[in-house]
């Protein structure tokens, strides 16, 4: 999944000539907590949150504090075409909320943590009625072909798959299946000499 298919497109934007009270307000108004900056013809000039701005209200009403003294001047961006991968490792490596999405140096997008977190919702069905089996598979890539096929001639419509390397040299595989009784499924999968994972939570 490409980040421009997720991104809030045509964010709002500040130039630098704006105070921290007026973002701020703009910011309560909009319900959004992060804020690009950027010059007349849309070029990123930096980045602040919602936290930085509240920090900087005070200072900034006694002094002359502003905008461009509490934001971040060389923010991390990506592209519009990079995988959605990539700005999820970005935000999790840099422990931030979100990022300005960046095209030939002009500010085309928002992504946000809640972004990715809302797309890992939705491609693991999570929100959706679904089954669960846990499998543990070897490492030959026949093993996992024959374990999908035996879970698809059980009558399991396999909505997801993820993967969960265990310290043993049998990885665990969880499929998501369309919500059905799992009985028959599983048994058949043991018949085939697979180890079903109990949750024992």
């Amino acid at each position: 999944m490409k980040i421009k298919s997720l991104m809030i497109h045509d964010p709002i934007t500040v130039t630098e000539k704006t105070s921290i009270q007026e973002a701020i307000e703009l910011m309560k108004e909009g319900r959004f907590r992060h804020l690009p900056i950027v010059s007349k013809n849309k070029k990123l000039k930096g980045f602040i949150t919602l936290t930085d701005l509240k920090q900087g209200l005070i200072p900034a009403m006694v002094g002359d504090l502003a905008l461009t003294d509490i934001m971040i001047s060389d923010p991390i961006t990506v592209d519009p075409d990079d995988d959605l991968e990539t700005a999820a490792v970005l935000i999790y490596e840099h422990k931030i909320g979100g990022m300005p999405v960046v095209k030939n140096g002009a500010v085309v997008g928002i992504i946000t943590e809640s972004d990715i977190l809302r797309a890992f919702i939705d491609m693991m069905g999570i929100l959706t009625g679904v089954s669960r089996i846990e499998v543990e598979i070897g490492e030959q890539p026949e093993a996992f072909d024959r374990a999908v096929k035996i879970i698809r001639d059980n009558g399991g419509e396999i909505i997801n798959i993820g993967m969960t390397a265990r310290q043993s040299s049998r990885r665990t595989y969880t499929f998501r299946l369309s919500s059905l009784k799992t009985d028959a499924i599983e048994k058949a999968l043991i018949d085939g000499g697979f180890s079903i994972v109990i949750d024992e939570s």
